[in-house]
């Protein structure tokens, strides 16, 4: 079974990759990146030397048709899992049209030549952001209501409907995940817990927007990576599938135990304004994946907060250089 991860060198997809690899000897992946600021070979790196003709690199904007019918011509891919996006809410406010690119139209080129092409799956991976803010109380379920606040939400739905759409007309075997925040290992220093962590090591200002009381449901990257192979092997075309891991927590709880765990004085944290669109709650109920398909979160969120902090303590050497990118920080 070979496949093809898009995105595969950012956060999500290089710990797919590496669990798929690890974990189900049979595959093989083809890795496709256009390696924009938070994609990263480093993400990958002995990949290649540790799994020989089980893993290439192609590097290519998935929104280039030409490029993705070559590739698509060189391998019979038996699924595509579509990690590539464009998924910082502070850049899509300032250049929402990246986002349309890579989101929509590149969500739109791969599902046309996977057609094409014969591909037999289409795993689509998204967000809970496409749901919108959520009230003190309940959870989003799959089939609670689109409402994106943003411009990257928005293209992730849009690019929701596309797949699903192409199952409806082409009968392509589409499947949807919508998770809730993730945290881990190799995650681009612009997002919160890795901001928090570095920007604490440094002894710098921990910059969060409003009160710090933005809720947020967080789940280990690799429980969600769990979830993703198993939606990819046992899921039903044409659903959606919400991935959340039960770590419901405000932003100002996340930063306060990071600098306690660190040893960092709370004094560093900085109530910044916050940003337009900024959702309040977020939880996922993910009854349906659980009751489906057997999975469930086996990372508590203090456990895992506790071994990411630990894990950029010990990698200095993959995050310093990612410091020195324009906007990494």
């Amino acid at each position: 079974m070979r496949l093809l991860i898009t995105g595969g060198c950012g956060f999500i997809g290089s710990n797919f990759i590496r669990y798929i690899l690890e974990h189900y000897s049979p595959a093989s992946v083809t890795n496709v990146d256009a390696l924009t600021y938070a994609g990263s070979l480093t993400n990958v790196a002995g990949l290649a030397q540790a799994h020989g003709e089980r893993y290439d690199f192609f590097q290519a904007d998935i929104a280039n048709a030409q490029q993705m019918d070559a590739l698509m011509e060189k391998h019979p891919f038996y699924a595509i899992v579509n990690f590539a996006a464009e998924s910082h809410v502070d850049r899509s406010i300032d250049s929402p049209q990246n986002f349309v690119h890579t989101n929509v139209l590149g969500t739109s080129v791969l599902l046309d030549c996977a057609r094409r092409h014969g591909v037999r799956r289409f795993v689509q991976i998204s967000t809970d952001e496409v749901y919108g803010s959520l009230g003190p109380e309940g959870r989003f379920t799959e089939k609670s209501p689109l409402d994106p606040s943003s411009p990257y939400s928005a293209s992730k739905a849009g690019a929701d409907h596309l797949a699903l759409a192409f199952h409806k007309t082409y009968g392509i075997e589409v499947l949807v995940t919508r998770c809730s925040n993730n945290y881990g290992p190799y995650q681009f220093p612009e997002k919160l817990i890795p901001l928090m962590i570095l920007n604490a090591l440094r002894g710098e200002p921990l910059p969060l927007y409003g009160d710090g009381r933005n809720v947020r449901d967080w789940i280990h990257v690799e429980d969600h990576c769990r979830a993703i192979f198993s939606v990819l092997l046992e899921g039903t075309p044409g659903e959606v599938y919400n991935i959340g891991g039960g770590g419901e927590r405000e932003n100002l709880d996340i930063v306060k135990t990071i600098l306690a765990r660190l040893g960092k004085p709370e004094s560093l944290i900085r109530h910044v304004t916050d940003r337009p669109g900024h959702d309040r709650r977020y939880a996922i109920d993910p009854a349906k994946i659980q009751a489906a398909l057997g999975w469930k979160p086996l990372h508590c969120l203090e456990e895992g907060l506790a071994q990411t902090v630990d894990w950029y303590l010990a990698n200095r050497a993959w995050w310093e250089p990612l410091l020195q990118r324009k906007g990494a920080a």
